[in-house]
């Protein structure tokens, strides 16, 4: 179910910093318990890329994204934000917010709730 909305993606050239903003667009609240981002760059397979429990804050990052990204939640319900530095060219994807109640296995995990993605691109 597509219902969030991203922002915030871009062109930048390695070793740049991009920060990607998710909103909650439904009319229903719902109270989501993770969210995370996803990317999918093209011939790929869909990659997991970091994640939040919303209640306790609690942050999980693949490997690529570790030490580089970092998610946070906004101040407003289902508001949630992926700073990227130190951006390089295998980043280059379509980033896409999701959300859930149900949560963890993340390498395995299939949120319910999407967004449309926002297209990061890094030249060399």
């Amino acid at each position: 179910q597509v219902r969030l909305v991203e922002s915030g993606g871009g062109s930048v050239q390695a070793g740049g910093s991009l920060r990607l903003s998710c909103a909650d667009s439904g009319y229903i609240y719902v109270d989501y318990a993770c969210m995370g981002w996803f990317r999918q760059a093209p011939g790929k397979e869909r990659e997991w890329v970091a994640a939040i429990y919303t209640s306790s804050g609690a942050t999980y990052y693949a490997d690529s994204a570790k030490g580089r990204f970092t998610i946070s939640q906004g101040n407003a319900k289902n508001t949630l934000y992926l700073q990227m530095n130190s951006l390089k060219p295998e980043d280059t994807a379509m980033y896409s917010c999701a959300a859930d109640r149900r949560c963890g296995n993340w390498n395995a995990w299939e949120p319910r709730y999407w967004g449309q993605g926002t297209q990061v691109t890094v030249s060399s």
